[in-house]
């Protein structure tokens, strides 16, 4: 049975809700990267929450988002130089126009994919990145994710592991040359 995204995403609207609450930490990770305009790639970005709000005019970002209602209303709420793409962020081709970015979002991915997919997501992430570029991510419950990112090449700058909720919250930084980005290329097959 496919899930309804649109009401997953309600859940954000409830203060001191699990999503709400790791909503609040990516974009406290996430603030301090835009200090200036930057490039940036959100894969299922959804209504774009986590990063329209911050964005500095003029960078240059590309949201991914399947589900057409919340790609509409990213696109809704897009400032100029931001493309909200409705399609499959499983593969490379849609973030052509902002790779090499300097911030990779991959929010709500790893949770909904096969291990096998998060580890080619992850083996494939200097490939989308600029040199020390920066990719937050997310997670229900604990997984090795943070020590796929250290055998790709990133160190870790941060890590919210709460107590009493099971999302988890990672930031890691490119520490190796980035590859060349690789057109069609297939990352995950979303769940």
């Amino acid at each position: 049975m496919a899930r309804d995204w649109i009401k997953w995403h309600e859940e954000y609207e409830v203060p001191g809700s699990s999503l709400a609450r790791r909503l609040e930490v990516v974009r406290g990770y996430l603030q301090p990267l835009l200090d200036r305009p930057r490039r940036v790639i959100s894969m299922c970005a959804g209504d774009g929450r986590d990063v329209l709000p911050l964005l500095p005019e003029g960078s240059t970002a590309v949201l991914v988002e399947w589900d057409p209602v919340l790609a509409e209303r990213a696109r809704g709420s897009a400032p100029e130089g931001v493309t909200v793409v409705t399609g499959d962020a499983g593969v490379t081709d849609p973030y052509a126009p902002a790779a090499p970015a300097e911030i990779v979002l991959a929010c709500g991915v790893f949770g909904n994919i096969p291990y096998a997919d998060t580890r080619r997501t992850i083996q494939a992430m200097p490939s989308l990145l600029a040199p020390g570029g920066t990719v937050i991510w997310t997670r229900a419950g604990d997984s090795p994710v943070r020590d796929e990112f250290a055998a790709n090449g990133f160190e870790e700058l941060a890590y919210c592991a709460p107590t009493d909720a099971r999302f988890r919250v990672g930031m890691h930084r490119l520490t190796r040359p980035p590859s060349p980005f690789v057109p069609g290329e297939r990352l995950f097959t979303f769940v």
